[in-house]
């Protein structure tokens, strides 16, 4: 029986993340790494996730950075086959990578909720199962959608009131929303085969640009009366990355300070 240290260990595993320079991806990057893993960070902007990757290897680990248009389908074989062909497995794979096109809000123009829908949505599936099945064929994985409280709740106006800020985005609410119950489908599909497949819900990640207007009012609608900093999801991204949570799948955890509970 392993010890419980142990458990959390992710020495000699191969993992992606998508949109790993953004806000959560860099912790999530940096957790998967400090853990043991070799982690590849994939998005758009190669120049931006280099310079990231860059600045975990001068600390000793395993980062490494590639190219991904999640909205085609050819872009996501191809990071496919490089991870595959450079570490000849891949053991986690997190969603994070999300595509915020619709800056009007709800009266954007429909071709920009297309957009959305073609990475967050189509995307989504397309990297999941390309993925996916590498792990069914391997025997073992797994797979953690970063999702968002607003996909497990209807917006809130009330801590906007008096800001610059907007809780309008129906294509944000429609893709996390769906992504709740994508988790569940892709734990059912892929289960027997040994891979598991959970979704993290955080709550809203403060940043210097937020007015505090806002800060405060977001943070009074939480239990523990703040934002999400830049590590709360470290914790939870290893335990479901890692055998500590072998008996884990088609969970939708929020870490969002209490916000969703109260």
């Amino acid at each position: 029986m392993a010890n419980v240290m142990e458990l959390f260990s992710l020495q000699g595993k191969v993992a992606l993340v998508t949109g790993g320079a953004g806000l959560y991806g860099r912790q999530i990057v940096e957790a998967l790494a400090e853990a043991g893993a070799r982690v590849y960070m994939a998005s758009r902007n190669l120049e931006a996730q280099e310079k990231v990757a860059a600045r975990f290897r001068e600390r000793g680990h395993d980062v490494r950075a590639l190219q991904l248009d999640q909205g085609d389908e050819a872009s996501i074989l191809a990071l496919r086959n490089a991870i595959l062909e450079d570490s000849g497995r891949i053991d986690i794979l997190v969603n994070n990578a999300v595509s915020r096109t619709m800056k009007e809000g709800y009266q954007s123009d429909a071709s920009t909720f297309a957009e959305s829908m073609q990475v967050n949505a189509t995307g989504l599936f397309v990297i999941t199962r390309a993925f996916g099945d590498v792990m069914a064929e391997q025997g073992y994985g797994s797979i953690i959608n970063i999702g968002s409280m607003m996909g497990t709740i209807g917006p809130d106006w009330t801590y906007y009131v008096g800001t610059n800020v907007t809780p309008w985005y129906p294509d944000y609410f429609y893709t996390k929303g769906g992504m709740v119950n994508f988790t569940r489908f892709v734990a059912g599909y892929y289960g027997l085969k040994g891979v598991r497949c959970n979704c993290v819900n955080p709550g809203g990640f403060r940043t210097e640009n937020h007015e505090e207007r806002f800060v405060k009012q977001y943070s009074d609608r939480t239990m523990l009366g703040r934002m999400a900093n830049e590590q709360d999801l470290k914790g939870i991204i290893v335990l479901l990355a890692s055998d500590a949570s072998a008996y884990m799948t088609g969970a939708n955890i929020a870490v969002d300070g209490g916000f969703t509970a109260k």
